[in-house]
């Protein structure tokens, strides 16, 4: 597919037979919508006579190159490369460093500057120019590269720590604004790794105008955003954190783009990356434009940005936000405020087939990463393949386990009886997809309130309530995923523009909660029942119910189980109520004794104390459709599993 034998735009420039023209096989599968590689072409490139420069207008009637290279002159005119909406040309003054902006003379004669839709860095805002970045970076992560496909298996555990990175790493910038992505890369594996979280991810490092968007509202979709450092600042990050053996995803967005001017909107003087017609191309939830899907040349660009992240930077997946409102052309829109497809349906036909394209592309490439979609309806098929009608992704996070579990654990624990099928109803559909648990950032911020505010109760049962929803999240088959704070018991909702309260880290009872999250990880590890079903389609080997009826007791019991039966189960009790529970049977499946692997309610978490002594031993006596049976006390608020000894 490549021509262009400088892989990817930085180092030494390397000669071509002429770099002022983007090679004829590559144009033809950008306008064909198939190239994926389109950072190795477009954008700035250092080249023997300078930097060749390549932008798509096609609408336009002149682009130039204005930068400090010529003092702002806008006399480097690029040239129209037939009638591929291309315009390229190499400017000998311009080199590594150089800052520059594409001046677009839009039909009529108007002219808008523009930031480099693909360039490599651009500089903080308010500043709209790009820059020439150096893009050469000596890796050291071999090892993880050839292991990653193990560490990213569904076979595996996944334990996602989300984070922020301009609030998480604030206390260790030395007075200044923003982290750099050097400095944070040991401090973010320490904790990582104290805590037993084996991948970071971080909320957009794409480079966006407006710091309080979080990343969410991108204008450039190659490159990392300046606040924290250079491209290769954040290659340095990501290298790092593959030597100390954490995996990096990186959260994007496909789904809608600003419209601040320097941007992707009319970006040639026409709706050229968007639909002209708002009921198309505006989305009224953020204000924003939403991409022309059918247009070959925006699926080009999109593909190539994600495949960007996972070739230049080495990431080990990706987040894909806001998929719902991708599939649906209805979505967040009234009757008459929107156009149907071509069959008369809701669903975005366009949207879609990118998607699928998406994946398929990524995994091509890259069969040992990980794409996962923010989904939050009932759409079939999210992370099933796309030959057998899936949408390709590999996995899908259950927003609906997130709502329902959230919404049972902020209730009083005298009103849960009735409630009791918030934490059961999961059972009906664990099976339809590979499932992501999450406690996100979207959780805690706007005034909702952190994780330990929304629970019930003083300040003992708070933290009670914490540590039983971290043991629900940990026990149900699932990837895990918690935003940072969660481990340190935040009292306060996030806010990107302070930072944790680590102050908080070594109080008795916060201290509990990530001791607790640092065990949870280590068992969900160590105990492979614990993951090797996390992901089973149609069948729910991963988990079965021994009790799942008791709603006057607000008693829970399952086991985890290995799909293939050669691994140890492992049972799960919870009791959701203050009142500890005594003398309770439950069937197991094996005689002798069963050991205690966890209790929440343990004395080094913050607990009352109370537990059955190391573990019990089953009878032979029938319960649960099963012919031996354990006898437990069930702590109050708490959550113990038990195993088979060894």
């Amino acid at each position: 597919m490549v021509s262009d034998t400088n892989c990817d735009g930085g180092g030494a420039p390397v000669p071509e037979a002429d770099m002022t023209l983007i090679p004829e096989l590559d144009i033809h599968l950008f306008n064909e919508g198939t190239h994926r590689q389109l950072h190795r072409h477009f954008g700035a490139h250092p080249v023997d006579e300078g930097v060749r420069f390549a932008v798509w207008a096609p609408a336009a009637e002149a682009v130039h190159v204005v930068g400090d290279f010529d003092d702002w002159s806008g006399e480097a005119a690029l040239t129209p490369q037939g009638s591929s909406g291309i315009w390229s040309g190499t400017v000998a003054a311009a080199g590594i460093g150089t800052t520059y902006r594409y001046r677009i003379t839009a039909p009529g004669g108007n002219r808008v500057d523009k930031s480099d839709p693909v360039g490599a860095a651009h500089h903080p805002a308010p500043s709209i120019d790009s820059y020439v970045a150096d893009l050469d970076h000596q890796w050291h992560d071999d090892q993880w590269m050839l292991q990653r496909g193990a560490r990213n298996s569904l076979a595996a555990p996944m334990s996602i720590y989300e984070m922020h990175l301009g609030s998480w790493g604030r206390t260790v910038t030395d007075g200044r604004r923003f982290p750099n992505y050097r400095d944070l890369a040991d401090p973010i594996a320490d904790h990582c790794l104290a805590h037993g979280f084996t991948h970071v991810e971080f909320l957009p490092l794409m480079e966006h105008p407006f710091y309080g968007s979080w990343g969410y509202q991108t204008t450039g979709y190659f490159a990392p955003t300046s606040r924290f450092g250079s491209p290769t600042d954040l290659m340095s990050m990501v290298d790092r954190l593959h030597q100390r053996g954490i995996g990096v995803i990186f959260d994007w967005v496909p789904s809608h783009f600003p419209t601040d001017a320097h941007g992707l909107a009319e970006f040639d003087g026409t709706h050229l990356y968007e639909h002209a017609d708002p009921r198309q191309g505006f989305h009224p939830d953020w204000n924003s434009a939403i991409f022309n899907y059918g247009r070959n040349e925006v699926r080009s660009f999109l593909i190539s940005s994600a495949m960007c992240w996972l070739d230049r930077f080495h990431a080990d997946g990706l987040r894909v936000d806001a998929v719902a409102s991708m599939l649906y052309l209805d979505y967040s829109r009234e009757e008459g405020e929107w156009i149907p497809n071509r069959y008369g349906g809701r669903e975005n036909i366009e949207a879609i087939d990118f998607l699928r394209e998406l994946n398929e592309a990524v995994y091509a490439e890259h069969p040992d990463i990980v794409t996962h979609a923010e989904e939050s309806t009932a759409w079939p098929g999210v992370s099933r393949p796309t030959y057998l009608g899936g949408l390709g992704f590999g996995g899908k996070w259950d927003m609906g386990w997130m709502h329902d579990t959230l919404q049972y654990m902020r209730r009083d624990p005298v009103h849960r009886r009735w409630h009791h099928g918030e934490v059961t109803f999961r059972s009906v559909y664990m099976g339809s997809e590979h499932y992501v648990l999450p406690l996100s950032h979207d959780e805690v911020v706007h005034g909702k309130g952190s994780l330990l505010d929304k629970m019930p109760g003083d300040d003992w049962q708070q933290f009670a309530n914490l540590r039983l929803l971290y043991a629900m999240q940990w026990f149900q088959p699932g990837k895990k995923l918690l935003f940072m704070g969660g481990e340190l018991a935040t009292r306060w909702d996030w806010s990107h523009d302070g930072t944790l309260d680590w102050s908080l880290h070594d109080i008795p009872m916060h201290q509990g909660v990530r001791q607790l999250v640092a065990d949870l990880n280590a068992l969900y590890r160590d105990e492979p029942s614990m993951h090797l079903g996390d992901t089973v389609v149609d069948g729910g080997a991963g988990m079965r119910w021994v009790e799942a009826h008791d709603a006057d007791r607000s008693v829970f019991a399952w086991l985890r189980t290995d799909p293939a039966d050669r691994e140890r189960p492992v049972l799960v009790v919870i009791n959701a109520t203050p009142s500890p529970q005594y003398h309770y049977r439950l069937g197991v499946p094996q005689a002798g004794r069963w050991v205690e692997l966890i209790n929440t309610d343990a004395d080094v978490y913050g607990g009352s104390g109370m537990g059955n002594f190391g573990g019990v031993t089953a009878a032979p006596l029938d319960s649960h459709d099963q012919h031996q049976s354990v006898v437990i006390d069930i702590p109050p608020l708490a959550a113990i599993a038990f195993a088979p000894e060894s």
